[in-house]
């Protein structure tokens, strides 16, 4: 199995003193040997990567959901946000909903049916 990494365009609102007002590249990873319940995205302006549950990316396209620091719901039919609290503050990161899609199905193709969480279905 190997590592899945994508870039994808995303536009940062943040409380702290950076703030995009542009279109910025995000990395989204995901390690099936390190951890196949988890995902990682990785944040430019600040140097912040934030871990957290494959399903609560997937559960939060559909519907808000949240999970200690991390929140992700949609945003209209073609966006979602993934908001991440920390002692710095607070960002906002929103991403068209295809992205995040494209990069869970590569998640699942990455981790065999039955290690890890069961693939849900990710039709829309």
């Amino acid at each position: 199995m190997s590592v899945v990494e994508q870039y994808a365009r995303a536009h940062i609102v943040s409380d702290a003193d950076i703030v995009e007002d542009e279109a910025v590249p995000v990395i989204l990873r995901y390690d099936p040997e390190t951890d196949p319940r988890s995902v990682r995205i990785g944040l430019p302006s600040t140097h912040d990567e934030w871990t957290f549950s494959r399903s609560l990316l997937e559960q939060g396209l559909r519907a808000p959901v949240g999970s200690g620091e991390v929140r992700v719901w949609p945003c209209g039919r073609v966006q979602a946000v993934v908001e991440f609290h920390s002692a710095q503050g607070v960002s906002v990161v929103q991403f068209e909903t295809k992205a995040l899609l494209r990069f869970l199905r590569r998640t699942y193709l990455a981790t065999p049916v039955g290690r890890g969480e069961s693939a849900a279905q990710l039709q829309q």
